[in-house]
């Protein structure tokens, strides 16, 4: 199993395929050269018998006595002279008294076999002329260098090949597991990351390379993940607490009409049970659409909403469930494509919010400004301080306890708010209004939103 996860590793791998991808580099260019290499000697050789050919092939048409360029090293060249009937009738010492070489016309070429050394020899034929007739002048050039130099570059490469690839594959091993250690320190790390430790970080390697990126990136993850669980923890904790709340308020008041049935009326202990159960319910509701948008699965439905419907719906029933004063005169014509009841939700958790705080009006507003609609509540009451006003949205966020806690809420309505105006495009806000109060202002674009 080791062997196997060595071979397998990026290392092992990377060393092999670049080992293997010179190694068939370094076998083409070898090839490659000793073909360049045995062309280049036999045109070579092929040139100097030309000449000696060309040589002897001049002497006999000037009429000159041709021994001057018969002979040669007798141990790498030869000379023959045939009439037109084939005889020799000159030849080089080291032929001498021998019949023909080769029966060739001129022009020709062909490798041959000389009596006078094992070594094959290239032979070419040459016409020539002179008073005599016209004869055909073979010159033979021996090709044992070739050989030679042939084995002597097979021996070499044989040689230096096993060598070239085993430096360079020492090399490949040792700049790959520089590459890869910092990986495998993060590898390392990341193994001993566990849910209760993702404090942790992995080693951030010098430099801007991939692998730096790859840690900055996967840092970065880690923070996430940690900012969620850490979120996620107290949402767990303040949920508990506020399901606890209910629960414990109808349990206190069903023990107490249980010892004293006649110190509670059943109107009374219903009307509390029914009070406690609503509350429960919303919470629930609420817990469960966020979970959704944690989750990714919260789906719009989108149609064409006429948002002032929607606010005007509203002052209603806060007119005939508070004593507040509703001022709808701003409340202008806006339409726009988004999920009805989801804008429905995001109205009344305005608007509740806005009744908790008021000391006695609210003003409603919406307009279309520049592609968006643009929804403002206002109320009279004590306002958000500047420094809060970047948390008002978080999940659990309470400004004033024992107000929430009087008013119902539940800590979860603002962000809320603010999950459905993203999930439609939108933008949600608070500043100071006019009435002395809180504004809160979602701005939304008005065509359907993205997804």
């Amino acid at each position: 199993m080791r062997l196997r996860e060595l071979m397998g590793s990026v290392r092992v791998r990377t060393t092999g395929a670049a080992v293997l991808l010179v190694g068939v580099a370094l076998l083409i260019t070898g090839v490659a050269l000793a073909s360049f290499l045995q062309r280049s000697l036999r045109s070579y050789e092929r040139t100097a018998a030309h000449l000696r050919a060309n040589a002897v092939a001049s002497a006999l048409g000037a009429g000159r006595d041709p021994a001057a360029v018969l002979e040669g090293d007798p141990d790498e060249e030869f000379i023959q002279v045939l009439d037109a009937d084939g005889n020799v009738v000159l030849a080089s010492s080291n032929l001498e008294g021998d019949p023909p070489i080769a029966v060739m016309r001129p022009g020709q070429e062909r490798l041959v076999e000389v009596p006078f050394e094992d070594p094959t020899f290239l032979a070419v034929a040459k016409d020539a002329s002179s008073d005599e007739g016209t004869f055909t002048v073979i010159s033979g050039r021996s090709l044992e260098r070739l050989t030679e130099t042939g084995d002597a570059l097979t021996v070499t490469l044989a040689v230096a090949m096993p060598v070239l690839l085993f430096v360079f594959g020492v090399v490949t091993w040792s700049v790959v597991g520089r590459a890869l250690a910092p990986v495998e320190a993060i590898r390392e790390e990341v193994d001993r990351i566990t849910s209760s430790r993702l404090d942790r970080r992995v080693p951030d390697p010098p430099g801007r390379d991939e692998i730096a990126r790859l840690a900055a990136t996967m840092n970065r993850m880690l923070q996430r993940l940690e900012e969620g669980q850490l979120r996620q923890r107290r949402f767990v904790s303040d949920a508990s607490h506020e399901l606890r709340s209910p629960v414990t308020t109808i349990r206190q008041h069903a023990e107490f009409a249980l010892a004293h049935p006649d110190g509670i009326a059943k109107e009374e202990l219903a009307g509390i049970v029914l009070e406690e159960d609503v509350r429960l319910q919303a919470l629930v509701e609420d817990l469960l659409l966020l979970t959704r948008v944690d989750e990714g699965t919260l789906e719009l439905h989108t149609e064409t909403v006429d948002v002032d419907d929607l606010l005007f719906e509203e002052a209603e029933r806060l007119r005939g469930s508070t004593d507040l004063r509703i001022d709808v005169s701003n409340v202008s014509a806006a339409r726009m494509t988004g999920d009805r009841a989801k804008l429905e939700r995001l109205v009344r958790n305005l608007t509740d919010n806005a009744a908790r705080h008021a000391s006695s009006a609210i003003r409603l507003a919406v307009r279309q400004d520049d592609g968006h609609v643009v929804l403002e509540v206002d109320d009279d009451g004590p306002g958000v301080p500047g420094s809060l006003r970047s948390v008002v949205f978080e999940r659990f966020t309470r400004l004033d306890e024992s107000r929430y806690r009087e008013g119902g809420g539940t800590g979860l309505g603002l962000a809320i708010v603010a999950e459905i105006a993203e999930a439609h495009g939108g933008t949600a806000s608070v500043g100071d209004a006019p009435l002395g109060g809180a504004r809160f202002q979602v701005q939304l674009p008005r065509g359907a939103p993205d997804g």
